[in-house]
């Protein structure tokens, strides 16, 4: 088996080497041994790699996505727990679709103001809801 130094790894994946020496830290990932002073790592390290930013990019903390892979690095991944993160993902996505649709709105309105079109009026009242149901819901996961 052809091991891979921590240059190899970093160039490979676009991931800088301090943050590599930081995920073996935290044991996200593992070195198999040193070549002089350099980490050589298995190439599945690689693979380990891409889940631990598409973890990142889906939003889940280094510390929950340290728990997706079992002793022996290869991932285990909790269902459930991907199951809400996708619920979470689709919420944001209706949200992110509802806002962008409010600010083509406002854009393209022929209303000589804004505060005229009862479209806009209508979608600034329903985003001032959710956004008071959203500071409901994070106040009650605080106490």
């Amino acid at each position: 088996m052809k091991f891979l130094d921590i240059g190899e790894v970093s160039a490979r994946s676009g991931i800088k080497p301090s943050a590599l020496r930081y995920y073996e830290q935290i044991g996200l990932i593992t070195s198999v041994f040193r070549h002089g002073l350099r980490r050589q790592f298995p190439p599945e390290v690689l693979l380990q790699l891409k889940l631990i930013a598409m973890g990142k990019t889906a939003g889940f903390s280094l510390e929950e996505i340290s728990g997706m892979f079992g002793k022996t690095g290869a991932p285990e991944l909790p269902r459930a727990a991907l199951h809400q993160k996708a619920d979470e993902i689709d919420r944001q996505i209706r949200e992110l679709t509802a806002l962008s649709d409010t600010l083509r709105h406002v854009a393209e309105c022929s209303a000589p103001s804004h505060m005229e079109c009862p479209t806009f009026r209508r979608l600034v009242e329903v985003a001032g809801k959710r956004a008071g149901a959203g500071k409901s819901r994070r106040a009650g996961k605080v106490q």
